[in-house]
This record gives structure tokens, C-alpha cells and sequence, in this order.
């Protein structure tokens, strides 16, 4: 449907290894290497790395922001990753674990541990009032002075799309990202259950 297609939808790959005792230092190795790589992708947006533990060994989960499938596609089926893969393969305990999630689940990242739950909606809202707060109060007082250099600037429909666009690309590309990673501690902290007492 042409409708559904009118804006490049921004995707993640997360991808998951559980790495094998021994291996961590040569995989932490080529992790950068292959995170390095994958940064100079066209299309590539950013990538976040978390590590925890799982049934004892240390899990990594890296998760990948592309401008849309077919970039993240052709990062997937590059012969270069394909290689550097087959190059991990013998240091991960569970192979190379991935899985593409649409652009609201980039904000709250799955955690490393595969059986930790996402935060609760209402977390969520908290962590994403306080990051859009700031920006519908202090974008518009940043645009001011700009909007009244001429009349096309000015013009309600032009100030508004500006406005909205620089607080959705700040948002989405820089704060968002920050605001989860400093919050995760307590975005995972797991709420006490109404039965137990």
C-alpha cells in the first residue's frame, strides 16, 4: 500500500551471543571489530551493546538502528558479515541469535537476559515525558529567533514542521537512546507483586 510506504520506517536487529567460557576476551575483540564494520553500513543508524549473564555465561546483545529493511537486509546477507559470523561461530555457545523489531521497541531494549520481561508501560511513559518535556518547552524558544527572519519561516505550517521535526530527530537519535541507558537500572528493576506481602 502506497500509504504505509510514504516514510523510510526505522528498524532494530537484535542479536544476541552467548558467549563460551574462555572466549570473552577474543570475542570482546571481535565484537568491536565487527560493531566498527557495521558502522560505515549505508543505512546504519547506531548500535547499543549490552552484556549480562545467562545460565552462567556472559551474554552480549547488540542492537542495531537501520533506516529501514533493505539496509538492514543487506547488512544481514554482506558476504563481510557472513565471514566475520562464521569467524565468531566457535566462541558462541547458542550460534549467532537474531531477531528485527519495529522502531517504538528501539527506545526500551531488550535486555541481555532473553527471559527479563520489558519495563512496564508505565515506566516507559515516565522515561518518554521526561525526555519530550524538555524539548516541547525549549525547541520552539530555540527556533524563535530563526522562524521571524522572513515571512516563509514564519508561516504556521513551516514552523510547526520544523519545530516537530528537529524534536522527532533529537528525540529518536540522541536522547531517547541516552535516557534509556541511563534509566535502565531502574527501567528492569522488577516490581514487587500485589500477592506476596
Amino acid at each position: 500500500m502506497p500509504e504505509s510506504n510514504r516514510f523510510e520506517e526505522v528498524v532494530t536487529l537484535v542479536i544476541k551471543h552467548r558467549v563460551k567460557a574462555g572466549f570473552e576476551a577474543p570475542y570482546e575483540a571481535w565484537l568491536r571489530n565487527i560493531v566498527s564494520i557495521a558502522g560505515q553500513q549505508e543505512g546504519h543508524l547506531g548500535v547499543d551493546v549490552m552484556r549480562g549473564k545467562n545460565a552462567g555465561l556472559d551474554m552480549y546483545t547488540c542492537v542495531l538502528r537501520f533506516c529501514s529493511t533493505d539496509a538492514m537486509q543487506r547488512w544481514l546477507d554482506s558476504p563481510q558479515r557472513l565471514e566475520l559470523v562464521k569467524e565468531a561461530t566457535p566462541m558462541l555457545a547458542d550460534g549467532d541469535q537474531t531477531e528485527v523489531n519495529p522502531v517504538n521497541e528501539f527506545w526500551f531494549a531488550p535486555q541481555a537476559d532473553a527471559a527479563s520481561p520489558p519495563p512496564p508501560r508505565w515506566k516507559q511513559a515516565v522515561v518518554t515525558l521526561l525526555v519530550i518535556l524538555p524539548h516541547t518547552l525549549l525547541v520552539p524558544l530555540l527556533w524563535g529567533p530563526l522562524l521571524q527572519l522572513n515571512a516563509i519561516l514564519s508561516n504556521y505550517v513551516v514552523a510547526t514542521f520544523l519545530i516537530t521535526l528537529t524534536i522527532v530527530v533529537s528525540v529518536v537519535y540522541l536522547f531517547m537512546p541516552m535516557a534509556t541507558r541511563l534509566f535502565a537500572p531502574w527501567l528492569s528493576q522488577s516490581t514487587p507483586s500485589k500477592e506476596t506481602r
